[in-house]
């Protein structure tokens, strides 16, 4: 048995059979249409299908669910609550071309994964079902998530958030969360100031941040803003490009998004035609990143700590990392970050260009690579 891309001509949709073929003695082998499976799903998924819509983002560590740049908020699934890493998606199946063999490749945009071989075939005549092989796997998702609209605030700062690297207290290792303030008025009281599992910033279409004109959200997921950060600190060329195939903006993640490359796997469609001109690591947070930056400086503040000064406080340090969104016209701080607090509250929570502890100046590269060996993908 084999599976065949059929045509329906009373509708023009495109369905999936399995077929197979028939060699009577004597006569040319005939292919038999056996029975369909399924419609086969458009790239340009509607957001109105027939399962329970919600709103909401969707991720596992290495890949993030549909496209991170997206036409629509919706994603279709059931959750059990509102936000957790237990989420179990239907498969949604696109063509992706064939195998070298000439047989049908299908991809699967929720688990990321190509459709197709003999295990899969199989699998289907035990359980009358299309199911990838990684359709079992768990995801982690926010129903509901924080939409921020960059272009209605007057300042907005998105960073991607770590554990600390320094602390009197014990640092539990955790995955990267989304970091957010937002201010309505320049230098007045932030409206936001706090951590998220995932967010989705909105903004005109008008701006042509991607070659989809259609796309005025972009979703910020752990993995996506964590991997965004590494890029920065290893000083590796960044990025946007189109899937030469589907036309979406590519994401790089995990081992992809470790060294700029030129051919870029598409997690919308499942092809690997496109190209770059150059090595790069393809993130759609980039073009948000450089559209949206009223500057680009950094400056180190110039602010000394000295916690020796502090004794029987409990304290924080982190590196401060640059920000994914940054809307104000002051130069970000790039330096050392500092909680402070005593038994009445925190009394240091600031920025500095030097931070003095045990008698030595606190290096910010080793404080980094604290923070990320701490950080769980």
């Amino acid at each position: 048995m084999f599976i065949e891309r059929r045509i329906n001509q009373s509708n023009g949709k495109v369905e999936l059979w399995k077929c197979q073929w028939e060699n009577a003695e004597g006569q040319a082998a005939k292919k038999v249409y056996l029975s369909k499976i399924c419609d086969e799903q458009a790239i340009d998924k509607d957001a109105e299908g027939g399962l329970k819509e919600e709103a909401a983002i969707c991720w596992s560590y290495g890949r993030t669910l549909g496209n991170i740049a997206v036409t629509a908020p919706a994603l279709l699934g059931h959750f059990p609550a509102k936000s957790g890493n237990d989420a179990q998606l239907p498969c949604d199946f696109a063509h992706a071309g064939k195998f070298r063999h000439g047989a049908e490749r299908l991809w699967c945009r929720t688990h990321q994964t190509h459709w197709g071989i003999k295990a899969d075939i199989e699998a289907l005549e035990i359980h009358g079902e299309m199911r990838c092989a990684n359709y079992q796997q768990a995801m982690n998702y926010v129903v509901s998530p924080l939409t921020v609209n960059v272009t209605e605030h007057a300042e907005v700062g998105i960073w991607c958030s770590m554990p600390a690297a320094l602390s009197t207290l014990p640092i539990t290792p955790r995955p990267p969360k989304i970091h957010v303030h937002v201010r309505d008025d320049v230098g007045g009281k932030k409206s936001i100031d706090r951590d998220f599992s995932a967010i989705s910033t909105l903004y005109s279409s008008g701006l042509g941040l991607f070659q989809n004109q259609e796309i005025t959200r972009v979703n910020i997921t752990p993995p996506a803003a964590y991997d965004f950060v590494r890029a920065i600190e290893a000083n590796n060329e960044m990025s946007c490009i189109s899937c030469s195939s589907c036309g979406y903006p590519h994401l790089d993640l995990a081992d992809f998004a470790d060294t700029p490359h030129r051919k870029h796997f598409c997690g919308n469609c499942g092809r690997d035609s496109t190209w770059s001109k150059e090595p790069i690591i393809s993130t759609p947070l980039k073009p948000l990143h450089d559209s949206f930056a009223r500057t680009l400086k950094y400056e180190t503040p110039n602010r000394t700590l000295n916690l020796d000064d502090y004794a029987g406080c409990d304290f924080a340090v982190w590196a401060s990392t640059p920000a994914i969104v940054w809307t104000a016209e002051r130069p970000q701080e790039f330096g050392i970050h500092v909680h402070v607090q005593n038994s009445k509250g925190r009394i240091v929570d600031d920025t500095f260009g030097e931070v003095i502890y045990q008698g030595a100046l606190l290096e910010r590269s080793a404080l980094i690579s604290a923070m990320m060996a701490r950080t769980v993908v």
